[in-house]
């Protein structure tokens, strides 16, 4: 049966400080390294194996990605690192405490801003520090590729067609895929493979650290999808 497994990245310092992250490259927290050595060890638990991985371009899903690969003794396979999969940009939020913006600009705006379809924050000033074109991580990326901020429906419009040519293609050929990433570019390839609508996307929250196997038959529909902790599990919005 073929399979995909897709992972949000452990706990990051500025998920522990309830920090907008975007597209800034913060590492792992420590209770995300344990998370993500927990994530080995739950795919162990299962005896899955994979052809192929991928992350994003930043260090929170690669050092993930990495801690997994070295709790399932996998450590010397490579991987492809992709900035198509990284995090939405959050604009001028980027930085900011997600508490203190709630008490600025209201809860429902805020859960607007995170959740929504096609709702983004103001563009952040590119000569901000924390604009990806101050950051040196980013200096081979195409300056047109490089957003201001970003709605899911932006990060969709990026990460699908990644998937599409890189990623699926391999699935047709029954090779098995884990990909580490992130919460919002995770609900992006949630909301093409289960069919999720523009309106219900905002329901769908993606835990990290707890690998999401996806289960697809041989025309690669979806036939079945689960969290490896069920303890930790969100709901998932599955139309198949």
């Amino acid at each position: 049966m073929v399979h995909l497994v897709l992972i949000r990245h452990g706990q990051s310092e500025w998920n522990r400080q309830n920090k907008f992250t975007g597209w800034v490259d913060i590492d792992l927290s420590d209770q995300g390294k344990k998370e993500a050595k927990i994530a080995g060890e739950l795919i162990n638990n299962e005896n899955l194996k994979f052809d192929y991985y991928f992350s994003s371009f930043q260090k929170r899903a690669i050092n993930t990605l990495k801690l997994i690969l070295e709790t399932t003794r996998d450590e010397n396979l490579e991987f492809e690192e992709a900035w198509q999969l990284n995090e939405r940009h959050y604009g001028v939020l980027t930085g900011l405490n997600k508490e203190e913006m709630k008490k600025k600009l209201g809860e429902k705006k805020i859960h607007k801003f995170r959740r929504s379809w096609s709702s983004k924050p103001e563009n952040l000033d590119r000569k901000n520090a924390y604009h990806p074109l101050n950051i040196t991580k980013y200096k081979n990326i195409p300056k047109v590729n490089i957003p201001d901020s970003e709605s899911l429906e932006d990060t969709y419009n990026r990460v699908i067609p990644y998937f599409k040519s890189k990623i699926l293609s391999l699935l047709k050929l029954e090779k098995k895929i884990l990909v580490a990433a992130h919460g919002n570019s995770i609900r992006a390839l949630c909301k093409y493979l289960f069919k999720i609508s523009n309106e219900d996307i905002s329901n769908l929250e993606i835990p990290t650290g707890n690998p999401l196997i996806i289960n697809f038959d041989k025309s690669l529909n979806v036939i079945k999808a689960r969290y490896l902790d069920e303890t930790r599990a969100k709901k998932l919005l599955v139309t198949n």
